[in-house]
């Protein structure tokens, strides 16, 4: 069947108004026009945290109570905005991931209602390649929580029981697999030493690190994790430098 010319006119116009449509949707996006109504959402969870590890601080808060309170807190992120609000897609192009061990990115966080300026966590995004680590270690006064954004992950925890000259004794609490949105949270309480191998290329945790829980030193204490096992589970680990611990695990 042959279109007489009317046909075919109004034909190519409907054609047009819908790649018009579509043209202005892609651009409404690639211009950020809806993350007016993304970021005060996803900022919503991170000034939560804000108030939940200033009462960690200041002892209106035990360490393991804060680690169930963001975890339940983190188990309601919406990864998809959480992404937008870091500008992740501008942050992972930038991103060449390290030879051995984890990049260290650091996300500017855009300045929104409900959010506060001056946040008493520091925060940053790891980049990983494939058989890469977030090297095992423990946390000297500190509390952190990971979401992982992109890629998947080995992830393994252990309780920190006791503390020697030049070992420390460990027992694993956590060992399985970590994909984008799932979380895990460290005090000096429970779970205090970690250990996160990349499983795939372009591999992305975000992390958030509160220091100086009550006064004095804080920091990573390195080890390695293939120690001495001893009773009940527990594995009796030297304590090693970063520079050794990138060598053998990075």
């Amino acid at each position: 069947m042959i279109m007489n010319p009317i046909s075919r006119r109004a034909f190519h116009q409907k054609s047009i108004a819908s790649l018009l449509t579509w043209s202005l949707l892609d651009t409404l996006f690639s211009r950020d026009a809806f993350a007016k109504e993304i970021k005060p959402i996803a900022a919503q969870w991170l000034a939560k945290l804000n108030a939940m590890s200033l009462d960690l601080k200041g002892k209106k808060l035990d360490p393991v109570e804060w680690q169930k309170q963001v975890e339940q807190l983190l188990s309601t992120v919406d990864l998809p905005e959480m992404l937008q609000f870091i500008d992740f897609e501008k942050l992972s192009q930038q991103a060449k991931p390290k030879e051995r061990g984890e990049l260290s990115l650091q996300a500017k966080l855009p300045q929104v209602e409900g959010l506060p300026t001056e946040l008493v966590f520091g925060h940053q995004v790891f980049a990983l390649n494939k058989d890469r680590s977030v090297v095992p270690h423990g946390h000297d006064n500190m509390a952190t929580a990971f979401l992982i954004l992109k890629g998947d992950f080995h992830g393994r925890h252990y309780d920190r029981l006791e503390d020697e000259k030049d070992f420390m004794i460990i027992k694993p609490t956590i060992d399985r697999e970590f994909s984008p949105g799932d979380y895990s949270t460290v005090t000096d309480i429970k779970d205090n030493v970690h250990w996160f191998k990349s499983k795939s290329d372009g591999a992305f945790i975000f992390n958030i690190h509160v220091l100086s829980v009550k006064p004095g030193r804080t920091g990573r204490v390195y080890i390695d994790p293939a120690g001495e096992k001893i009773s009940g589970d527990r594995l009796r680990c030297r304590k090693i430098n970063h520079t050794e611990a990138e060598t053998l695990y990075g």
